[in-house]
């Protein structure tokens, strides 16, 4: 798909579809302009709340006679007041997706002539990122990129900003909706290889033996029932000061997680080829911070296995020797991520990090605490926390913090190890997880973001055809351009 910049009147394009955008409380100036050259057809269709303006509302109008357009797309953009990053992004994307499910050679988005250029980049994410969807193995595909894409009123420099920002989302969502027998710890490896390779970026990978070699005693155990050997992907852009201590982005990459002897029914296992969206997120966010040249440095780690049942699997009361020299005891092999993520934080903590973010799909009881659309953030340094959080409300992606009690780490104190990879029963089960990964991260600021939620939508959205979303790149994009300015 081609995405280019236009600054021809609204009356000068000739396409298959042009897009405007409406607010609840009036028209932009090119549905005001585009509603004067049509005979008010917009008006009367507000008149007659056909049209509202809401949030995400997409209304289709076929061109009048003789004008240079086939038809043309009303998208709502909510209350102009309530506009921000997450509206531009979702009313783009939600548009992007209606154009995706015709064929369209060639449309163009006039939504609004004076939005602020961070509006402008994350609308053009969102549209590059939302045209293709997870049915990426069909013969006859529900959607279908438009050939070509003209933006008004986007300068160059944002134009490609917002690319390359949809494009490392692609990615993400990509990685997370390709299947098991197709995205492994090898391949996701070689996904990792080519993007180093485009970005000139530095990569290290970790293969069985190298891993053997560290003592990844944790991150081995979880890995030994399946065939396909588990990877540590090691990838450093270096945009920042020479010496400057790296943002560590860390990715629990589970490419399938059956449960282990601990196994899971089918329907839980159905979406688990989206157990590694944690390292896809990590994978999207450094090619994004790449490709946007965000002057600082940042190392991402992803921890690649899949956790299968053979005669070799690690089993229930096993102990592990976790590459910091801790001992874990196992008590439930379907609380694998955190074992992974127990010797990838270790790895990270030899990179002497300013500060370590990790995120995965660790546990269901974060969707159960907060829903299917918020992530929740776990941390041993309030102010770091504060750091993240600023940078998913820039970006409006839901994310709330759960508190870190002391009391829950006594839960993960194991009688016979130094700890046990899970708390005493349900109740807290995301908190007493971060818990377990807080003893792996030594004094070091760290927060956790469990985006079991929120990462793949099982069912569509106006926004997102369904399946992985790509939701957090665009946050940890934010936390990079903070930690630049700092």
């Amino acid at each position: 798909m081609k995405v280019t910049g236009t600054e021809h009147k609204i009356s000068d394009f000739s396409g298959d579809v042009l897009v405007v955008g409406t607010y609840e409380d009036g028209l932009s100036p090119p549905a005001n302009q585009l509603d004067n050259l049509i005979g008010g057809s917009i008006t009367r269709l507000l008149e007659s709340n056909d049209i509202t303006g809401k949030a995400n509302e997409v209304t289709t109008i076929l061109a009048p006679g003789g004008f240079a357009v086939t038809r043309i797309f009303v998208i709502g953009l909510g209350k102009k007041e309530d506009l921000n990053q997450q509206r531009a992004y979702e009313a783009a994307a939600t548009a992007a997706v209606a154009l995706s499910a015709k064929k369209v050679e060639k449309a163009a988005f006039y939504l609004d002539d004076f939005w602020p250029s961070e509006l402008m980049e994350q609308a053009i994410a969102g549209a590059v990122s939302a045209v293709n969807g997870q049915d990426i193995y069909r013969k006859e595909k529900k959607q279908n990129p438009p050939g070509e894409i003209l933006w008004n009123a986007a300068t160059t420099e944002v134009l490609e900003r917002g690319i390359a920002l949809g494009n490392a989302i692609s990615l993400t969502r990509s990685l997370v909706n390709r299947c098991a027998n197709d995205i492994y710890p090898a391949t996701f490896a070689e996904e990792a290889a080519v993007v180093a390779e485009n970005h000139d970026l530095n990569i290290e990978v970790w293969d069985k033996a190298r891993l053997t070699e560290e003592n990844c005693g944790s991150l081995l155990a979880v890995a030994r029932g399946s065939v396909k050997d588990p990877r540590l992907v090691i990838i450093r852009y270096n945009g920042g000061k020479k010496g400057a201590p790296p943002l560590a982005l860390v990715g629990k990459g589970v490419t399938f997680d059956s449960g282990g002897l601990s196994l899971k029914p089918s329907d839980s296992m159905i979406t688990m080829k989206a157990d590694m969206a944690g390292a896809a997120t990590v994978l999207g966010a450094i090619k994004a911070i790449s490709a946007l040249k965000i002057p600082v440095n940042v190392v991402g780690l992803c921890g690649l296995v899949e956790n299968m049942v053979s005669g070799d699997s690690y089993k229930l009361g096993d102990i592990l020797h976790s590459r910091s020299g801790k001992t874990i005891e196992v008590l439930n092999t379907d609380a694998e991520g955190r074992l992974v993520l127990a010797d990838v934080l270790n790895v990270a903590l030899d990179e002497k990090p300013l500060a370590i973010v990790d995120l995965a799909t660790l546990t269901g009881a974060c969707v159960v605490a907060l829903g299917m659309d918020t992530a929740g953030l776990m941390t041993n340094e309030p102010d770091w926390c504060h750091e993240v959080e600023q940078a998913a409300l820039t970006t409006g992606e839901k994310m709330w913090q759960l508190p870190m009690y002391a009391e829950f780490g006594e839960q993960v104190k194991s009688q016979i190890a130094d700890v046990k990879n899970v708390g005493d029963g349900r109740w807290g089960g995301a908190i007493t997880a971060a818990k377990f990964l807080e003893e792996f991260v030594d004094d070091t600021p760290w927060t956790h973001i469990d985006i079991a939620g929120p990462s793949f939508a099982e069912k569509p959205k106006p926004y997102c055809g369904g399946g992985a979303t790509g939701f957090a790149v665009r946050t940890l994009v934010e936390l990079a351009r903070r930690q630049a300015t700092r």
